[in-house]
């Protein structure tokens, strides 16, 4: 079996997947200095980075105005369906650009329930918008990723392009998703007896719902489950080859990224008070990937970074440059991109750290020095 610390795994599934026990054995000539690691090897970064982020968006409502807080509560919505996207491409390497698909599908089933059987209970709509976004993961995946042969990166990304611009023209010429402009005025979501509207109270749902969304997904990925994800990332015939099935571990790290995009697409219904086509679109798709590639693939945590500062970003170029800001932002993230393939949390953790590293400190990840490992 492999375990999550690599030590009883022993040598030959070491071998199978990878990952290698470190040498600690030296010769009279080595130097006392060749075991000892650089110090951003030996501090654990991501774990302070979560920790800043907790505190910094937990008490930010008590020092912001009612727009911010607003604005804010929208990065964190986004910021949980740049976490589905993350699961997918950082962790089993599949370059899925449906996620705005589940993401707007579930945005749409909520509305319509609102609308027509005004129902807006958070204790059933949130589980349908979760439920909406499993159920069009699971189909997608039955076509894209089930088949006898394992389906190539460019296949499954073409493929999830399709359904998600099909979705986006479907939702167009429909009546009665409302055509082009969308489902509007929206029924706010209710606790019981008690309206939640935007706001602080808003603020504090999505931030308990993203932690928890998060803590979930990092214990996953820490788990055994992820530490295959990561041989399957590394090798994937060897992991074959050791008795594992990958196809199976693949699909359900996208119907989990799938659930988590449809949860994020409910609240956002809410939020806004409108569903339009744009949130099943290309365009949504692929903010997603860039908010991932510009934080740090295969982090968790980058997700949410790169959602916040692209949006930010955006928000405050538009107010000064507003003929520009596309451009300027644009080559902001080319640059950070071409220059720092892991993304700005890529600037602060080591290699160590990202997605696959589970063996005893000291050892040197296989494919360490490739940026693109997680890609």
């Amino acid at each position: 079996m492999l375990t999550a610390d690599g030590r009883s795994a022993g040598a030959s599934v070491s071998a199978g997947i990878g990952l290698r026990e470190p040498n600690l054995t030296m010769n009279k000539s080595d130097s006392p200095t060749a075991v000892i690691t650089p110090i951003r090897e030996r501090i654990r970064v991501i774990p302070l980075l979560e920790l800043a982020l907790l505190v910094v968006f937990a008490v930010l409502p008590a020092f912001l105005d009612l727009f911010w807080v607003v604005f804010l509560t929208r990065i964190l919505i986004l910021g949980l369906l740049a976490l589905s996207f993350d699961l997918v491409w950082g962790y089993a390497n599949i370059l899925s650009f449906g996620q705005a698909l589940f993401f707007g599908a579930a945005a749409y089933t909520v509305a319509v329930v609102a609308r027509d059987l005004e129902i807006d209970s958070i204790f059933i709509v949130l589980p349908i918008a979760t439920l909406v976004g499993l159920l069009f993961a699971l189909l997608m995946s039955w076509f894209v990723l089930m088949g006898r042969t394992p389906p190539s990166l460019i296949f499954v990304a073409l493929s999830t392009l399709t359904g998600t611009y099909a979705a986006e023209r479907l939702a167009l010429g429909w009546y009665y998703l409302g055509g082009q402009n969308g489902i509007p005025s929206i029924r706010p979501m209710t606790a019981g007896d008690h309206v939640i509207y935007e706001g602080t109270e808003f603020y504090y749902l999505a931030f308990a719902i993203l932690v928890l969304v998060y803590l979930l997904c990092r214990w996953l990925m820490r788990s055994q489950f992820g530490l295959v994800l990561a041989g399957i990332r590394q090798h994937e015939h060897r992991v074959t080859f050791v008795g594992y099935r990958p196809q199976t571990f693949k699909v359900t790290t996208f119907l989990l990224s799938g659930a988590i995009a449809g949860l994020s697409g409910g609240l956002l219904a809410f939020h806004d008070g409108f569903v339009w086509p744009n949130l099943l679109g290309v365009v949504l798709s692929t903010q997603v990937v860039i908010y991932v590639l510009l934080g740090g693939v295969g982090t968790l945590i980058g997700a949410i970074i790169g959602a916040a500062a692209i949006e930010f970003g955006s928000f405050q170029l538009a107010e000064y440059v507003p003929g520009y800001w596309p451009i300027m932002l644009g080559l902001l993230m080319l640059a950070i991109i071409l220059f720092r393939p892991t993304g700005l949390v890529g600037l602060l953790v080591s290699q160590r750290e990202r997605v696959g590293s589970f063996g005893k400190r000291g050892t040197k990840p296989s494919g360490e020095g490739d940026d693109n490992a997680a890609a």
